[in-house]
């Protein structure tokens, strides 16, 4: 039976639990336990597993990206990712995944730019079903109006990742 293997990191956005399953494959907002059960029923669909155990040396090279991209040093992380989600989830993802350092984009940019210009609810369902915050830029997707919109972590973080990034955040709503 799989198991994912987990370590928790602390950041300046608080503790961060990461997992491993042969690459990276979960970011979890805040430490492992108070999140076990979503964790579990998570894993248990996509990987069919509920087993979990601490391997802080499966994931040194995640935290130490991590850690570099807090501290400044780093701009696109290059940890390998195992992304599990359904075929459109993964396609939105990946176009995440292009989305440049202290740039933002529309959810309705993302839609198109999968060629499905009138899913832009449908990619805001899978921008928050993002398996691997951070690394898959989910906090540089904002409205079409240029407002902030959802983020699973808190609306405090994504603007802490934005300024962090140096995008200027400018209007009240921001």
């Amino acid at each position: 039976m799989t198991t994912i293997g987990y370590e928790e990191i602390e950041s300046p956005i608080g503790r961060l639990t990461l997992g491993w399953s042969g690459a990276l494959c979960q970011i979890e907002f805040g430490a492992f336990e108070p999140n076990r059960s979503r964790l579990e029923a998570w894993s248990s669909r996509w990987f069919g597993t509920t087993r979990w155990e601490r391997n802080p040396s499966l994931l040194k090279e995640a935290a130490a990206q991590l850690d570099a991209y807090f501290s400044g040093k780093l701009q696109r992380f290059t940890i390998p990712l195992d992304l599990r989600g359904t075929p459109f989830q993964r396609q939105v993802w990946q176009a995440l995944q292009s989305i440049p350092y202290a740039q933002v984009c529309a959810y309705k940019d993302i839609a198109e730019r999968i060629g499905a210009p009138k899913a832009v609810r449908a990619v805001g369902g899978a921008n928050n079903r993002n398996p691997v915050p951070i690394i898959v830029p989910c906090h540089r997707v904002i409205g079409a109006s240029g407002s902030m919109v959802g983020y699973g972590g808190g609306l405090d973080i994504k603007t802490y990742l934005l300024r962090h990034e140096g995008y200027r955040l400018e209007g009240a709503a921001l």
